[in-house]
């Protein structure tokens, strides 16, 4: 029975997807649940499991087509025995197939799957020998002698053929040029940068906050928090976001958006953070951000850290998003003008703590200071606005005891 492999139902908010990656050749096992084929959107990379057992019968949309929702990918034989498919369909015209391998000078009588592998990777298949019924060799004896391949780089490092497989040895002042196609997720994010600097009145303001009350909370408290919260870590993300969100609710503005002529005032703050990932930059959403704990928001940001590093973030993991924190200073920013998310109306960057002198009644003393940047919409948020509500979140870091005394 043949089953259509199809493309996942997309949101509304993504278009199309292309085909990534095929994890199966045609004539392949497949197990049930088993990954066969990588979508990706504009937003995450999502994996297109195999429904039931059986044997990869044919790929429709190759790697780089474009697909819509719940487009045919390919087709499934289903069957749990169905594996062996196609050799037994081949053993089924043994004569026939005999003649055309001795005809070819093959001693060995392989599958196609089997012999379509050893072409791939140079291997002979005279020099496997055969596990299957009447000497053949299978998909499993060409698979071992590929590892076995793989597993004595000295014994091909000796061959006198390797130095002429060698990379070739540039020479002082050759140009290399290299050229790849650009992911979806980066072309979709390059256009977002454009749209919102094409389409906003886009001003960033600045301020400093002093880092020393909050490090030294958290230095006091880690070690218990950690305890206390089954191995969460307290970090400063949790202070920013939390700082954030009672911003958010004295300055609403901050927290609306535009929608053609209207403007739009959530009455929740839905958080995204933003991670970097091997794909590039993605912004999952902390929902309901402002009724959460200091120990929820950090453990709902390193769960989209570990997803975001295994490529499991789901399109509604980035859906969403009244306001946007991100984090440069993790990567040694001193200062930057973060680029606002459409159609949120501001963004808030963080930056490296460093240790400097500060002048403190009268004083010069060092201490641990960040420079925070709030880019913001002008059409939307008054500059007094966007500097008000900067000093506010500076004033809570700066302070604490004011997020747990709501003041």
């Amino acid at each position: 029975m043949a089953i259509e492999i199809k493309a996942p139902t997309f949101p509304e908010s993504v278009a199309d997807g292309t085909v990534a990656t095929w994890h199966k050749k045609p004539g392949d096992a497949v197990k049930r649940d088993e990954l066969i084929v990588d979508i990706e959107t504009d937003k995450v990379v999502i994996e297109v499991l195999a429904e039931a057992d059986g044997v990869l019968a044919q790929i429709v949309k190759n790697e780089g087509d474009t697909v819509l929702s719940n487009e045919v990918l390919g087709t499934l034989s289903e069957g749990g025995a169905a594996a062996p498919a196609p050799a037994v369909a081949a053993q089924a015209a043994a004569p026939a197939a005999a003649a055309s391998s001795a005809a070819a000078g093959d001693d060995q009588i392989l599958s196609p799957a089997a012999r379509k592998i050893a072409e791939e990777n140079g291997i002979d298949p005279n020099s496997i020998a055969g596990t299957g019924k009447g000497g053949r060799v299978t998909k499993e004896d060409v698979v071992a002698a590929v590892e076995a391949k793989k597993n004595a780089p000295a014994a091909v490092a000796a061959k006198p053929a390797a130095p002429a497989a060698a990379a070739p040895v540039l020479a002082a002042g050759d140009r290399v040029e290299k050229r790849v196609p650009m992911t979806r997720l980066r072309a979709k994010v390059a256009e977002r940068l454009v749209e919102a600097q094409s389409n906003m009145a886009m001003l960033t303001t600045f301020n400093e906050v002093d880092m020393t009350e909050v490090m030294a909370l958290r230095s006091k408290y880690k070690d218990l928090f950690e305890k206390t919260h089954n191995g969460v870590r307290l970090g400063f993300m949790s202070f920013f976001v939390k700082a954030a969100t009672e911003a958010l609710k004295r300055f609403p503005a901050v927290n609306a958006s535009i929608d053609g002529t209207d403007i739009v005032y959530h009455g929740y703050a839905d958080i995204g953070v933003a991670v970097s990932s091997d794909r590039g930059l993605v912004v999952p959403v902390l929902r309901n951000a402002e009724l959460m704990s200091l120990a929820e928001i950090e453990n709902g940001i390193a769960t989209f850290g570990k997803k975001a590093k295994d490529g499991k973030l789901a399109i509604d993991d980035m859906t969403g998003g009244t306001f946007t924190i991100t984090n440069g200073g993790t990567f040694g920013s001193m200062m930057s003008t973060p680029i606002v998310n459409p159609p949120q109306a501001a963004i808030l960057g963080m930056h490296n703590i460093l240790q400097r002198p500060m002048a403190i009644n009268g004083q010069v003393v060092i201490r641990p200071m960040m420079y925070l940047a709030l880019s913001y919409d002008h059409r939307l948020i008054d500059g007094k606005e966007a500097v008000t509500f900067l000093v506010t979140i500076k004033n809570l870091l700066e302070d604490p005891a004011r997020l747990l005394l709501d003041i």
